[in-house]
C-alpha cells in the first residue's frame, strides 16, 4: 500500500482566537477617552454670533420687531465658538458689547463688538409724487437699523402697496406713515350715489361731494334732491352710504 509522506498530507486549518487581556481593553479606553470627548465638545459648540443674537433679543423682550434681527460683528482674534453666554452687556442705541462666553472646556472668555437690530424695509425705487399710486414695481425692500428709522416709518410692504402719496417719497428713503394714504375714491365737487340702507328698505339719490374721501372715510355730500347736506361713508368708487 502506497503511503504519501506526512508532510504531503492534507491539514485542517487551525483558527485562532487572541483574548485581549481586560487590563489592556481599559488602558486602550482610557487612550481614546480624550479623543471622544473633544469631538463632543466640539460638536456641541454653538457659533458666537448665534448666541450673541439670541441675548441680544432676550434684552430688548416683548420691544423686539416683528421681523427684526441682529446683525453680530466681532472684533478681531476672538473665540468663534462657544457653549453660553455667562454675563452680557449692550448698549441698545449703539449696539456695542461685551460678554464673558463659556467654551466648550469650561473656560471663561470675553468678546465684545456690536449688534445692530435691523429690519427689512420697503423704500422707493424711484421719487413717486403727491397723487400718484404706489404699486409693487415702484418699491424694493432693504435692511436697515432699526435706530436710523424711527417709530413712524413703513415698515409692512402690504401698508405701502396700493396706498396713494399724499407727501413726495424720496428715492432709496424708508416712507413716513402720514406720507401716504389709502386712495382717494371721492373726490371734492364729483357726483356721487347717496344709499340709504335700513333693513330691507334701499334708497338711491343723487349727491355732490362737499370734500374729498378715502375707503371707509367719512364725507359731507349734498343731497342734490332735497338740497341738504349730510355725512356719509366712502363705500366705492363714486358712491356713499349715508349714515342713520
Amino acid at each position: 500500500m502506497f503511503c504519501l509522506p506526512g508532510f504531503l498530507k492534507r491539514q485542517k486549518p487551525r483558527l485562532s482566537f487572541h483574548r485581549s487581556s481586560p487590563v489592556r481593553s481599559r488602558r486602550l479606553g482610557w487612550l481614546f477617552l480624550p479623543v471622544f470627548l473633544v469631538a463632543a465638545a466640539q460638536a456641541a459648540a454653538t457659533d458666537i454670533k448665534d448666541l450673541v443674537a439670541e441675548r441680544a433679543e432676550q434684552e430688548f423682550g416683548v420691544t423686539m420687531p416683528a421681523r427684526g434681527y441682529f446683525d453680530v460683528r466681532l472684533a478681531e482674534g476672538l473665540i468663534q465658538e462657544g457653549e453660553y453666554i455667562q454675563e452680557f452687556w449692550t448698549d441698545r442705541k449703539t449696539g456695542q458689547f461685551i460678554a464673558n462666553v463659556v467654551t466648550a472646556h469650561g473656560e471663561v472668555k470675553r468678546i465684545w463688538g456690536a449688534a445692530i437690530l435691523k429690519v427689512p424695509v420697503p423704500v422707493p425705487l424711484r421719487r413717486i409724487l403727491p397723487e400718484e399710486i404706489v404699486h409693487e414695481a415702484d418699491i424694493q425692500i432693504i435692511q436697515v437699523p432699526w435706530a436710523r428709522l424711527g417709530a413712524f416709518a413703513v415698515v409692512d410692504e402690504t401698508q405701502l402697496v396700493g396706498m396713494q402719496v399724499r407727501r413726495m417719497l424720496v428715492q432709496g428713503r424708508p416712507v413716513p406713515r402720514n406720507s401716504v394714504i389709502p386712495p382717494t375714491i371721492i373726490s371734492r365737487g364729483e357726483k356721487v350715489k347717496i344709499e340709504l340702507n335700513y333693513g330691507a328698505l334701499h334708497l338711491v339719490a343723487n349727491g355732490r361731494a362737499v370734500s374729498d374721501a378715502h375707503l371707509g372715510q367719512e364725507v359731507r355730500v349734498v343731497n342734490l334732491s332735497s338740497n341738504k347736506t349730510i355725512t356719509a361713508i366712502a363705500t366705492a368708487d363714486g358712491v356713499v352710504e349715508a349714515m342713520q
